[in-house]
């Protein structure tokens, strides 16, 4: 419940030889807080508290254990954000985010989540207290707060941060376009930004993805209904049961790419759907053949593109008038608020549709990279291929910069036992993982590394990766915290 508990149990630890892994919400998808060599478990959920806000500094003390939720319905109710909305924010904690350096929803406005610290509070792998945000706060030499931010546990455990906010916003806009591709939705995007403009969200999927999800005003055709129907997500909690879809009318006369997918697609409303499923991920590689036919026989016109504006009042509306028309100048056209408000509504619910994949014997999880805007179009591509030869894959592209921008995959597979789903899963990781560094891009955005990554974090790194040892060495010298993560595990552990 306190610091001092925390670094109790560290000291403890140390004198028995015990690792240490901190615990937030779990809801990491790489594997960081799987403790690899066993040992102890700290569980921060009971700090939680929001300690007070400096309204003249705008600021704010928070315990590490404090829900995402949680934390920005207090910060609302007193006229305030954080701005950091991940689709995780009813299971993750504050410390959790300051471990990965974690992104939201809105970070092309609000920044990622190291861009709104101003100091925090940590308990080395000597059981030390070190506060970087004391009350002389040194401004000259190195940033020790960032050094800490995105060490995923293993140079400490966070306890507190002081973190920055910003008033709620007085008016939030959201808007749907549609561009022909991904090439001319990047280029709208980079545009938009680089004029100086800052939407607080920017979305742009491509074909699959856009076919997928139902987006723009190509809902109700028949043939979407019924692929969608067939990949239907379990309820959301308190939704009951989701909404009965008539039966697609007959096939068109086409034995086509487009045929043979749609064809898959009536198949898994006529079997069990176990069966139904791997019928589909059985044949990523036709799936994804027919992306480009997808977007030009159902999607019809390409990709679409969600934008959202928030804050002031008077200046969102300066700045979504200026950003809407920089979209237009660009290629991209106005479908409205509707697309909008639809991602709006539904934005958290991918946290709850992947367990009826797995539940129906297949595997579906996501892999997000960046990059320049350079290199951009071909980390899109190169990845997507690399994946593709594994598994089904559609992305969009989020969390954009002035100077470049993520891409977010999502990829789903079947394999007949488990051991073959291991591979093909491993086997997806390191080839998107190997395709992504090829040509430039980063080994991760807002996921953290954990174990997943790790392999790759000496590739990425390089040099650097003696400064984080050196670092470790001196924090957490009996290699205690977290052994196994960011490629630091000491020769006592791989024995």
């Amino acid at each position: 419940e306190t610091t001092r508990e925390v670094a109790a149990i560290v000291r403890v630890a140390r004198g028995l030889g015990v690792p240490i892994v901190p615990y937030g919400g779990g809801s990491g998808v790489c594997g960081g807080v799987v403790p690899r060599f066993g040992g102890i478990t700290v569980d921060t959920k009971r700090m939680a508290a929001l300690r007070g806000i400096n309204a003249d500094d705008k600021v704010c003390d928070v315990e590490a254990g404090l829900s995402g939720e949680r934390f920005e319905r207090e910060l609302a109710r007193r006229g305030y954000t954080f701005g950091n909305f991940p689709s995780s924010i009813y299971c993750s904690t504050v410390g959790g985010w300051l471990a990965t350096r974690a992104a939201g929803q809105l970070s092309t406005k609000y920044g990622k989540v190291e861009d709104r610290v101003a100091g925090l509070t940590f308990v080395t792998g000597t059981g030390e207290v070190i506060d970087t945000d004391g009350p002389r706060r040194a401004f000259g030499g190195p940033d020790w707060t960032q050094l800490v931010l995105g060490s995923e546990g293993t140079l400490g455990i966070i306890t507190s941060a002081r973190l920055r906010l910003n008033p709620a916003p007085q008016l939030a806009v959201y808007r749907g376009f549609e561009v022909d591709d991904v090439a001319v939705g990047i280029e709208a995007i980079r545009r938009v930004l680089q004029r100086g403009l800052r939407p607080a969200v920017v979305r742009l999927y491509d074909e699959l993805d856009t076919f997928v999800n139902g987006f723009g005003h190509h809902v109700d055709d028949p043939a979407a209904r019924a692929y969608r129907h067939s990949h239907a997500p379990a309820p959301l909690p308190g939704e009951g049961a989701l909404p009965v879809v008539p039966p697609p009318p007959p096939p068109p006369a086409d034995d086509g790419p487009v045929g043979r997918l749609l064809a898959l697609a009536r198949r898994a409303r006529s079997h069990a759907r176990a069966d139904a499923m791997a019928a589909l991920l059985d044949r990523p590689g036709l799936v994804n053949r027919v992306v480009g036919a997808v977007a030009e026989k159902i999607a019809r016109k390409g990709c679409k593109l969600i934008i959202g504006l928030e804050g002031a009042r008077l200046r969102t509306e300066v700045e979504a008038a200026l950003t809407f028309a920089e979209l237009e100048r660009a290629g991209a056209r106005d479908l409205g608020e509707e697309p909008g408000r639809a991602w709006l509504a539904r934005r958290y619910a991918v946290s709850y549709k992947m367990s009826g994949v797995y539940r129906d014997g297949a595997f579906v999880d996501t892999l997000e990279v960046a990059s320049s805007w350079a290199q951009l179009a071909d980390l899109y591509y190169s990845v997507r291929a690399a994946i593709g030869r594994h598994a089904v894959v559609m992305a969009h592209f989020s969390h954009a910069y002035p100077e470049g921008c993520s891409i977010y995959f999502t990829f789903a597979a079947h394999a007949d036992d488990r051991a073959g789903s291991e591979a093909r899963y491993d086997a997806i990781w390191r080839d998107g993982m190997e395709a992504a560094t090829r040509v430039g891009g980063t080994i991760s955005h807002h996921h953290g590394v954990g174990m997943l990554r790790a392999p790759y974090m000496a590739g990425e790194h390089r040099e650097a990766m003696a400064i984080l040892t050196a670092l470790k060495h001196s924090l957490d010298p009996d290699d205690l915290m977290n052994p196994g993560k960011l490629g630091l595990a000491g020769a006592r552990w791989r024995s």
